[in-house]
């Protein structure tokens, strides 16, 4: 459980986001994680209880904070002030995916704004750095006074796709929706293809979205960040095959799920979507058609990085040329 580099001792702990993650991320690390208990009372107060000793370490807290969100916040927050209370040398928080971020922005008079919000209360707990992976957008890291270090989904499906040889002009990486458009280009710059849009469809009129862009007999990679409740690529997916489209297929990073995502998607005209580990998600709330792709290996690079102060950014962009 205790890594020793250059008089540097370091523990990485899981809370109950995504433990299945956190023991591949400690695995990288050449650790196993360290022991802890987290509990509810009957009335829902956590309680947690760190089984030993992190005086003058760097600890590495692992927590993906998905459904139920507001839990897995608390367990972490509650986790923090543990850390500090127990004389950890650091508390580098491990956000594989950062909920509350979609609401970056007041986009309606008196809105909130959330990403603010948890960045707050992570500082303010305690926490020393937080690593994350796709933040639903970059701004983001502006909101906290601490080191984030945000890593990218998108070498990871570049070497998926490369390796399917899915590449060059008969494919064409599409955004489903206007927002997306970044994501998008940088994926087909891995991939040497072209892009397009969906321009989503108007409330109500499920047939009134059209692509921006040259679709027809080519196969569509569609890219997004979050993969809720599959209603945006089923929809993307009908748009696309309407404007001619050969085959679709789909990639997010963070894959929720949340109901009725596997009815939808089933239903969906995609042959094939993968998403990352970043969240966990029971197999019966995954469609037909899921591939899963590991960040572990990114995400426990990035720790091993962090923890023997050298360089993260190599990880954010991978070269062509380090491509199989």
């Amino acid at each position: 459980m205790t890594e020793q580099n250059s008089e540097k001792k370091f523990k990485i702990f899981s809370l109950n986001g995504n433990q299945p993650l956190a023991e591949k991320i400690a695995a990288v690390c050449g650790t196993t994680l360290g022991k802890c208990t987290v509990k509810q009372f009957s009335d829902g107060e956590i309680a947690i209880n760190v089984e030993e000793t992190v005086r003058g370490y760097d600890t590495y807290l692992v927590q993906a904070t998905n459904e139920p969100v507001n839990d897995y916040y608390m367990e972490l927050l509650i986790m923090i002030d543990a850390m500090k209370r127990a004389s950890a040398k650091t508390v580098n928080v491990v956000l594989p995916y950062y909920g509350y971020a979609r609401q970056d922005r007041t986009a309606k008079p008196h809105e909130p704004i959330t990403a603010k919000l948890i960045a707050n209360l992570l500082s303010d707990a305690g926490a020393t750095r937080v690593l994350t992976l796709d933040l639903h957008t970059v701004q983001v890291q502006g909101f906290f006074d601490i080191p984030v270090d945000n890593l990218f989904t998108m070498p990871l499906f570049a070497h998926y796709y490369r390796e399917k040889n899915m590449i060059g002009d008969d494919y064409v990486v599409v955004s489903p929706k206007n927002s997306g458009v970044q994501r998008a280009r940088s994926l087909s710059e891995y991939l040497d293809t072209t892009i397009a849009i969906v321009d989503e469809a108007e409330e109500g009129k499920a047939d009134s979205g059209y692509v921006i862009g040259d679709v027809a007999g080519k196969v569509c990679i569609m890219v997004d960040d979050i993969l809720n409740t599959g209603e945006v690529f089923q929809k993307a997916a009908a748009t696309l095959k309407k404007a001619g489209a050969k085959e679709v297929v789909a990639c997010a990073s963070h894959g929720l799920l949340s109901p009725p995502a596997k009815e939808c998607l089933d239903q969906a005209d995609i042959k094939e979507i993968c998403i990352t580990d970043s969240v966990f998600t029971p197999a019966e709330r995954h469609p037909k058609q899921l591939k899963i792709i590991s960040c572990a290996d990114l995400m426990g690079e990035a720790v091993k990085r962090i923890h023997n102060n050298q360089s993260v950014s190599p990880l954010f962009t991978v070269e062509k040329k380090d491509f199989k």
